[in-house]
């Protein structure tokens, strides 16, 4: 089995997809950090909707933004990369649009914005991840895939820590961080656009013939839905458990909050690199493993209570963040490596669904498990996450793809 011993900055760059595709991502990384964190807040302040029909349009619009996905999946396997990815990010600026035009009071034009948003960010990761398959191949592909994710939550950071520092200026900032936001999207798009990449599906193998199902991947599919779950817990889990359980100062959460965004840029390509060792499926399955292990010591942290309970959390968050940087290095690789060319797009799109619907549910669950006690929360996402690992390592793959759609770069990335 090949795999990547060395981070080489320039190779991984033309893996990621090329110079200019990388502005891209960090443009359009940024001006998503400027104004996703604050969105509930936009609707509030500015637009003057209740704090629950924010809420609830914002929820609709990520859960309709799924049904999007096949569509998706259909128009990368007829090739296109670039262009996908670049019309994700003009369909965001045109939500931005729509927020800027909605008068006040007005939930319903707020909701389609959020719409727009919801179809943009639930089309990006899928077009990505094919575009970076396309121009890479085997585990310098797998470092590409971390590389990107490392560039956007960096990006992410400081659009988020730029926002923050404006939000001083009230609903006016907010809505020059909107604007701003919209303009970064368009900018991204066409530094996307720019890149000219395509694929073409007539060039897979004879054995990958082109009207073949995409592989089922069930169990994947089922045990990403709650692996995903991992992603929320700094951000809801974590905050909800130090505010209303151990009744600590809201600081501590936003250091983890802040420790996960470093931690995850610093180690995400160097901890991929050091997993290609080893088959895509066990590192995944041990994703599983160091996160349920990561439950079990927050349970025992809030054991603690107050006074030691929130630096024990912290602690232990540490662990909960490799276990999200394994799984994030492994599963959309995994993914990448079991669809044959042909039906790539179609195969990412699925696994999208699952990951978007376990990041739509898993605030409702977590909120609905922490009044019950920390064992009610923890222990279930210890045992489903224990569970989901084990048919992860047991599923069998029915074949993989032996080969990418040929590229087709019409300028030079």
């Amino acid at each position: 089995m090949a795999t990547t011993t060395k981070i080489r900055p320039r190779a991984l760059v033309r893996a990621s997809g090329g110079p200019r595709y990388a502005v891209a991502l960090a443009v359009d990384a940024l001006g998503t950090g400027l104004l996703r964190p604050f969105l509930l807040l936009y609707g509030v302040t500015v637009l003057r909707l209740s704090a629950p029909a924010t809420g609830i349009a914002m929820t609709v619009g990520i859960v309709v933004g799924l049904v999007c996905m096949p569509a998706v999946g259909r128009w990368l396997d007829r090739g296109a990369r670039s262009t996908v990815v670049a019309a994700s990010m003009v369909v965001r600026a045109l939500g931005v649009t729509l927020l800027l035009a909605t008068p006040a009071g007005h939930v319903w034009l707020f909701a389609t914005a959020a719409l727009f948003l919801g179809v943009g960010n639930q089309a990006w990761p899928a077009a990505h991840a094919a575009l970076v398959a396309t121009v890479a191949h085997g585990r310098e592909r797998d470092a590409a895939l971390a590389g990107s994710r490392a560039l956007r939550n960096a990006a992410l950071g400081v659009g988020a820590l730029l926002a923050t520092a404006c939000l001083a200026g009230g609903t006016a900032a907010l809505q020059a961080l909107a604007a701003v936001t919209g303009l970064a999207y368009l900018a991204a798009a066409a530094l996307a656009r720019s890149v000219h990449l395509r694929a073409h599906p007539a060039a897979a193998p004879a054995g990958d013939t082109a009207d073949g199902p995409a592989p089922r991947m069930r169990a994947l599919l089922a045990a990403n839905v709650v692996y995903v779950f991992c992603l929320n817990v700094p951000e809801i889990a974590l905050p909800l458990v130090l505010v209303t359980q151990l009744h600590a100062s809201p600081v501590w959460s936003a250091a983890i909050f802040v420790a996960n965004t470093v931690l995850v840029v610093t180690l995400q390509v160097p901890v991929t690199v050091l997993m290609s060792r080893f088959p895509r499926r066990t590192v995944l399955a041990l994703a599983g493993v160091v996160l349920a292990a990561s439950y079990l010591g927050f349970l025992a942290a809030t054991s603690l209570g107050h006074g030691w309970g929130a630096p024990a959390v912290a602690t232990v968050s540490v662990v909960c963040t490799i276990g999200e940087i394994i799984y994030a290095g492994s599963a959309t690789a995994l993914v990448t490596a079991l669809a044959p060319a042909h039906v790539l797009g179609r195969s990412l799109a699925r696994f999208e669904l699952s990951t978007g619907f376990g990041l739509a549910v898993s605030p409702a669950v977590i909120t609905a498990l922490a009044p019950l006690g920390p064992a009610a929360l923890w222990g279930s996402l210890t045992a489903a996450t224990l569970l989901s690992a084990s048919a992860v390592a047991t599923e069998k793959d029915h074949g993989t793809r032996h080969s990418v759609c040929r590229p087709d770069i019409r300028s030079a990335a």
